[in-house]
């Protein structure tokens, strides 16, 4: 089988608020086509990779499905007991069987549907509005009748979107945006998206300089936990050739073991190498404001954006609880609920 496209959304600063909008969450997963044709069944990565071999579970959902040939677009989650859990997703793309199969029954995927480009005895639904798809899909999605197939809420209700968007930065990515009446627009990026950009107050517990030179390249970030343990969360980059020079002449005189006393930013993995893995400990004493989008496993997913420096606030007070933005088990069957 040959991959087929994504229609793919443009990042915005606000969602639409003109009339013919429908508003979708932006779920914190991995994007997927499933593709049934025949008795074969596909799964498809965004870029056109096949993902079926790290999802078992999923290709065996799609093949019992309603019969007839099938494609899906929709967004791969993994639930643990405390929420949707990126992490555990993540470790789905592993090289070994044994390993795959293993957090195929553990850690189950499921399938979160938001799109139904063909089914049996329709072959150009993509060509159809998407209020038409979404009808489609909402009896067929009550056909199907499996565990392991979500079908995702869409509202044209902005208050709605609004409050969606409100809850995002953890499990949600923010909310989607798309046109009623538009056709499936595949490669193309016809859909609109919106994050929502939050701050938080972290200490700067130390730096990764250039790579030529020492001036200061990058600063690590960290906040508090209830033991009072320092836990590197992040960094801080993007800093114009000024800033580095005064950030440089402000934290070498700071320079002191150990900086971060929980985890730290030379955690070995399987991307570390001597260069990324190598940083100067700071003693905790400044306090910076950084923008950021997205939390993983109380984490700063990408790169966060310095907003000012907090010298009227105490390391102390920045604590690891302003990153949770959990959404339960409890609050997913609710949103899945919505309408």
């Amino acid at each position: 089988m040959t991959a087929p496209e994504t229609m793919e959304a443009l990042l915005v600063e606000q969602l639409p608020e003109d009339d013919g909008w429908c508003f979708e969450p932006k779920w914190d997963g991995f994007r997927c086509l499933a593709q049934r044709i025949g008795s074969e069944v596909m799964l498809w990565s965004r870029s056109g990779k096949p993902l079926g071999r790290y999802f078992p579970e999923i290709v065996a959902m799609v093949a019992g499905l309603p019969e007839g040939d099938l494609l899906l677009d929709g967004e791969l989650i993994v639930e643990t007991a405390e929420g949707l859990d990126f992490d555990a997703l993540s470790q789905r793309l592993h090289p070994a069987e044994s390993r795959i199969r293993k957090l195929a029954a553990e850690t189950p995927a499921r399938l979160v549907a938001f799109d139904l480009l063909l089914q049996r005895g329709d072959e150009d639904l993509a060509m159809k509005p998407l209020s038409e798809r979404r009808r489609s899909l909402e009896r067929w999605h009550a056909k199907a009748r499996n565990a392991g197939l979500l079908l995702s809420p869409q509202t044209g209700d902005l208050t709605q979107a609004r409050d969606w968007l409100e809850r995002s930065g953890g499990a949600l990515d923010g909310v989607v945006a798309k046109r009623a009446e538009d056709p499936y627009r595949a490669g193309e990026r016809a859909m609109r998206k919106v994050k929502r950009h939050r701050s938080a107050d972290c200490v700067v517990g130390g730096f990764r300089t250039e790579a030529k030179g020492s001036a200061v390249a990058s600063l690590l970030l960290g906040l508090y936990d209830d033991q009072g343990l320092l836990h590197h969360v992040g960094f801080c980059s993007g800093l114009k050739a000024a800033e580095r020079r005064r950030w440089t002449a402000e934290l070498v005189p700071l320079i002191e073991e150990p900086g971060f006393t929980g985890n730290r930013p030379d955690k070995a993995s399987r991307w570390a190498t001597e260069r990324t893995t190598a940083w100067q400990p700071l003693r905790p004493e400044i306090v910076v404001e950084v923008r950021y989008d997205q939390v993983t496993s109380g984490r700063f997913r990408h790169a966060t954006r310095l907003l000012r420096v907090r010298p009227d606030k105490r390391p102390d007070q920045c604590r690891c609880e302003q990153l949770r933005h959990p959404l339960t088990p409890v609050q997913l069957e609710e949103l899945l609920r919505s309408k």
